[in-house]
């Protein structure tokens, strides 16, 4: 009975050392742990309401909806003309893009110039115009259907960067510094195609030699992107 009564109490006690102990125990795991699991171990902070855009921060982001909207309607078309499995996976690549432009929209209150267009029509003009360019060449041969996926992503690199030298809130360059580190994988993607279909060196259409090789020459990545390439950008056609 004695026995039965001492492991009882060192039990009890054990059951209380332990339980004093979980703090400091969660708090070391939550900073040890990878940062997918250290954020489940840490509560969440609480977001801040968004500081108020300027114009041009409004306007870059309403823009850069919808030229990552022509990239997959474009890549989605090339597709079933194709069935080259690089459309597809870039433009599912390209979706996502939209939805992180579209959570900036949205935490911004800005109107969102895809919500009610189809693929292939836009709010803009000048991307109208572009996707119409843009298909057009695209039917004319596979190797061109490929220097069309290259064309876009040299134009988003371009117009991204152009936007990341003139806005400040941090969200906003975030996301678009992903963007341009997805635009040159994608842009290595297609060269890498491009020239396994046609046995030459591409060309760059609209970055400068010295940013386009210093891509082509970099690992792909899921990070930040820094090329300053130089060109017709925004405007710019194939």
């Amino acid at each position: 009975m004695k026995r039965t009564f001492s492991f009882i109490i060192a039990g009890i006690a054990g059951l209380i050392i332990a339980l004093l102990a979980l703090p400091f125990v969660t708090n070391a795991f939550a900073q040890s742990a990878p940062p997918d699991l250290a954020q489940v171990a840490r509560p969440v902070a609480t977001t801040s309401p968004p500081t108020a855009l300027s114009a041009e921060d409004a306007e870059a982001l309403i823009y850069m909806r919808e030229e990552e909207k022509l990239a997959r309607d474009v890549y989605l078309f090339l597709s079933e003309t194709w069935s080259l499995p690089i459309f597809e996976n870039i433009a599912a690549s390209e979706q996502t893009h939209m939805n992180a432009l579209k959570t900036l929209l949205d935490r911004y209150g800005l109107s969102d110039p895809a919500a009610t267009t189809a693929a292939g029509e836009f709010n803009n003009p000048d991307l109208q115009a572009l996707y119409t360019q843009l298909v057009a060449r695209g039917q004319i041969s596979l190797s061109e259907a490929l220097a069309v996926g290259a064309a876009i992503e040299e134009i988003d690199i371009l117009d991204l960067q152009q936007h990341l030298t003139a806005t400040t809130p941090a969200d906003i360059t975030q996301v678009f510094q992903n963007l341009v580190a997805g635009s040159e994988n994608h842009l290595r993607a297609f060269v890498s195609q491009w020239e396994a279909q046609t046995g030459s060196t591409y060309q760059p259409q609209y970055l400068d030699a010295a940013t386009y090789q210093a891509i082509i020459n970099a690992e792909n990545t899921n990070g930040s992107g820094n090329s300053n390439g130089r060109g017709n950008g925004r405007h710019g056609r194939p």
